[in-house]
């Protein structure tokens, strides 16, 4: 048996600690543990970092304020990529890191992560690239897959006018004379984050959603050596108490400076907030097989058309457009599309389509905040313009700041900030000495099968993609309750057991957790959200015991997330 087998079999037997504690055990080992570290943020760069420390043998706890992705790391691209815009820019070590890591989620998620092929349509005016320039793109595409695009087992290639259409049939065929193919992949971010947080409560981290920071405590020797929290559970009772740690680290990604602020008032801003939307609409409206690139008229920017959801008659469900990339002023904790936002999206689509597509046609919009490090050399200058490099920063009182840095490239993240951790916290100890490197680089996350290919159908492809071997924890809830067998609304690929697996396995608490992260339909379909909510209530308040009014707060509160969405972007 290889090392590798024995690992990830050591891994499948722990995964019965996923669930084992209950919220209240949880919230005790929190209590009277003192951790080697606490990790605040449970975006994908925090559970990431807590994977990385828990996986090294550190004692560990993940605290999040809202839910497990519930800031920017549910609302990106879905994109795990190298980005060719950042070879453009000469970003190259960035580029190669980030499709080194892209390989490494293939194979650590497969289930969650896949291949997803690009178009750049030549078009031969106001494209994306013109037909005069698409010789010194050839040369990018071939760097980039020189880079590290190959290792994805397929290098780009030029494609005629008639291959280039049959991707992109809804482009005007007057303008398109070609265009280039090149491999990434995507992923399911919201799902990769609470992935990453499972697989360390595998690996013995203690993790809590709902769990907001306080204050910061130190110690007789000034370094922070106690985190100050206040719990809520899914009735709205909270509980405050104190996490006693040897270290720190703030990964909260737009809320960095906030946390940096409470540990002292005077620290100067370091992120630079960039808002980014994403539009839905129904798949029907692109016909695109493949994830296809256009241009933004008059401006400088380019925008990603990619399909979702399961294919259903040789199609899929959805396509959503996005990202922007603006500086961004309001408050970090409600970012919202509006009507400006909804528009240039919009825009951009039907200068690239002959379908005329309106704010009618859009079933769902998102907005999140990258957490760009600011530079103030160029403070004034587009935040696209900023490198999605991370940065990591020490304070006195021995917090780590993990800020920047984008979503393919969270586990090379977290494996610089513990060995930051490590160096801030010395190496007097034997423990602190054998932990020096990170085992992340081959660890498969819950629910990755044993060998890759293995995809055992259960219920249908869509769960797997979802589950992956846990698709058979669901088998065992139907088996128990037949009824759960059945979709939450007609039409729909979630089940009612799925509401069942988010409580007991996945730390759902309240509607918008299961609505909003653990099945997508609030970003994808609204309207169908918003349909099911009422049973995803009923389920929920069967499993945790709520009251009537219970259950109808937290219908309500998701509700009014869906009513803000709708005044804010006017569709």
């Amino acid at each position: 048996m290889t090392e590798a087998v024995a690992a990830h079999l050591r891994q499948l037997s722990t995964l019965i600690g996923v669930s084992a504690l209950t919220r209240s055990e949880t919230i005790e080992r929190l209590r009277h543990t003192e951790f080697d570290l606490v990790v605040i943020g449970g975006g994908i760069t925090g559970v990431g970092v807590a994977l990385d420390a828990a996986s090294r043998g550190m004692t560990t706890a993940l605290i999040e304020r809202e839910d497990f992705a519930s800031g920017t790391s549910s609302k990106s691209s879905k994109l795990v990529h190298g980005g060719l815009r950042y070879l453009q820019n000469g970003e190259i070590r960035l580029v190669y890191e980030a499709l080194r890591e892209r390989q490494r989620l293939l194979r650590n998620a497969p289930h969650l992560v896949q291949v997803l092929p690009f178009l750049i349509p030549i078009l031969t005016r106001d494209g994306v690239i013109s037909a005069r320039i698409a010789k010194a793109l050839g040369s990018a595409m071939w760097m980039y897959d020189l880079t590290g695009g190959w290792r994805i087992g397929k290098r780009h290639r030029r494609l005629d006018a008639t291959a280039a259409q049959a991707h992109f049939p809804t482009a005007d065929p007057e303008r398109l004379s070609g265009g280039f193919l090149y491999f990434d992949a995507a992923a399911d971010d919201a799902r990769l984050t609470l992935a990453v947080a499972r697989t360390a409560i595998a690996q013995g981290a203690v993790a809590l959603n709902h769990c907001a920071v306080t204050g910061l405590s130190r110690g007789t020797d000034t370094r922070v050596n106690a985190v100050e929290v206040s719990a809520t559970d899914s009735h709205g009772n909270t509980e405050q108490f104190a996490i006693r740690t040897r270290s720190v680290v703030n990964a909260t990604g737009v809320w960095a400076d906030h946390i940096a602020a409470i540990e002292n008032p005077a620290v100067a801003p370091r992120v630079r907030p960039a808002k980014g939307i994403h539009v839905t609409v129904p798949w029907d409206k692109i016909r695109n097989d493949i994830a296809v690139v256009i241009p933004v008229p008059q401006d400088k920017r380019s925008l990603f058309i990619v399909p979702w959801g399961p294919r259903s008659q040789g199609g899929f469900d959805y396509a959503y457009i996005g990202t922007t990339d603006t500086d961004y002023q309001g408050s970090v904790d409600a970012p919202q599309c509006d009507a400006a936002d909804l528009d240039y999206v919009l825009h951009a689509v039907n200068a690239a389509v002959n379908s005329h597509i309106t704010a009618a046609d859009v079933l769902g919009v998102w907005s999140g905040l990258r957490p760009l490090v600011r530079d103030d050399a160029s403070h004034d200058g587009r935040t696209a313009d900023l490198s999605r490099n991370h940065a990591i920063e020490v304070s006195a009182g021995g917090v780590v700041s993990i800020t920047g840095g984008k979503l393919t490239t969270y586990r090379l993240m977290a494996a610089d900030t513990v060995d930051a951790v490590l160096r801030s916290m010395g190496t007097s100890s034997w423990k602190i000495a054998l932990t020096r490197r990170s085992r992340t680089r081959r660890l498969r996350l819950i629910g990755a099968p044993l060998r890759l290919g293995d995809a055992p159908q259960v219920h249908g492809a869509h769960l797997w993609g979802r589950y992956g071997t846990e698709a058979s924890r669901l088998t065992e809830i139907i088996a128990t309750q037949p009824e759960l067998g059945s979709p939450l609304i007609p039409g729909s690929t979630h089940l009612a057991a799925e509401v069942v697996f988010a409580v007991r396995h996945e730390m759902a608490l309240t509607v918008a957790d299961v609505c909003e992260r653990r099945f997508r339909t609030h970003i994808f379909d609204r309207a169908a959200s918003e349909q099911m909510a009422p049973k995803v209530a009923d389920i929920m308040g069967t499993e945790l015991g709520w009251t009537a009014a219970e259950k109808q707060g937290s219908l309500d509160a998701y509700m009014q997330i869906c009513e803000n969405e709708r005044l804010a972007a006017q569709f």
